[in-house]
This record gives C-alpha cells, structure tokens and sequence, in this order.
C-alpha cells in the first residue's frame, strides 16, 4: 500500500494539521475506508451561462450545472497503489451526482486527476495555516486523446481548497473555489462534515 499523497508532500509538516485533520489526511490502511456525510451549503455557479460547459463535465464526475444550498453529500476515500481515489454523492435537487477524482504526489507537489476518466488534471502546492490545509492550484491540464495538454495561465482556472475544523461545532470543513482570470468565481462548494475511517464493510 502506497502512502498517504498528502504525507508525501507535505512531509514533516503533516503533523502541523489540526489532530482532527491528521487522520483524513493520512495514509488510510488496507482493509480500511475513509468515510464522511455532511452537508454543503453552497454548491455550484448562479453565472447560468457557464452551465452548458459545466454540463459537459458533469457526465464524467467533475463538475456540475447547479447553483444549490443545503445540499446532503456523502464522501468515500480508498487509499490504492495508484493514488488516493474519493467519491462524493452530491444529492442535489434532481438527482445524485458523483464526483470522483485520484490524488497523487508527484515531485513534492500534488496532482488530482478529476473525473472517471481522469481527463482533467490539476497541480497544487500543498502548505499548513494555522492548523488547515491550503492547496493552490499550480497547474491545470486536459486530456486529449492520449496527450496532456497544459492551460496557459491567461486562461487556467485557479483552484483553492481548504480543509479545517470549526472550532464552534468541531466539525471538518471543506471549501473549493475555482477562479478564472478576469472573470472572476466560476464553481464552488464549501461546507461541514463527519468522517471517520472504518473497516471495510462496516455501517
């Protein structure tokens, strides 16, 4: 089994997080699933003209054309050879949607394969605040065929996540925002969550 993605490239600061985060963060045993259930407050985009793109994403586990509010979701993450691999269920009004992704450490940095087919892929630079994880976005490339295919920074999508506790309610709290140049928040979700890391096969 391989190790945590975010123990490698955060190397001796992942003892810096927050002891809550510690154990999401590391390597996740084998035989063991990381599980968690909460709620979103926010999920999506209200610029409707960015949807039609959005939709073309949505078919392949990415992103999705919703702008919604107190959106239950579930999440599921499985450490493998290959990567951390999560899959969250967004039940959004309409129906479930899935998003999948694999994480990996790649030369000190992290690279997050988006979607079924891992067709859109994005670099981060991974740092510890005050207890939280911060990852920025470095790079973001799309798959053609069986190249890759880089986003020059005019037009790459600047991608932000933050986990941390809420001190108030000592939940996890996640929050992602995708950012384009000039344009400005194009997709976000942000919101709270338990999660524990359980044998596989237990409720």
């Amino acid at each position: 089994m391989s190790a945590s993605p975010y123990a490698e490239a955060l190397s001796g600061r992942l003892d810096s997080l927050h002891p809550r985060l510690l154990q999401y963060f590391s390597t996740i045993p084998d035989g063991f699933v990381g599980s968690g259930r909460g709620t979103f407050d926010v999920v999506g985009t209200p610029r409707r003209w960015l949807w039609p793109v959005l939709a073309m994403l949505a078919g392949g586990g990415i992103l999705f054309p919703v702008w919604q509010t107190d959106v239950p979701f579930e999440i599921e993450n499985r450490q493998t050879d290959d990567g951390l691999r999560a899959r969250r269920v967004f039940h959004l009004v309409g129906g479930d949607r899935v998003m999948v992704d694999r994480m990996r450490a790649v030369g000190g940095r992290l690279v997050d394969a988006l979607g079924t087919r891992g067709a859109l892929r994005a670099g981060f630079d991974a740092n510890v605040d005050d207890g939280a994880l911060v990852l920025r976005s470095n790079a973001v490339g799309l798959g053609v065929g069986r190249a890759r295919v880089l986003l020059p920074a005019v037009i790459r999508p600047r991608v932000t996540l933050v986990e941390r506790i809420d001190g108030s309610t000592e939940r996890q709290h996640v929050a992602l925002t995708i950012d384009l140049p000039v344009i400005g928040r194009i997709y976000e979700y942000s919101g709270s969550f338990d999660y524990e890391v359980r044998a596989k096969g237990e409720q």
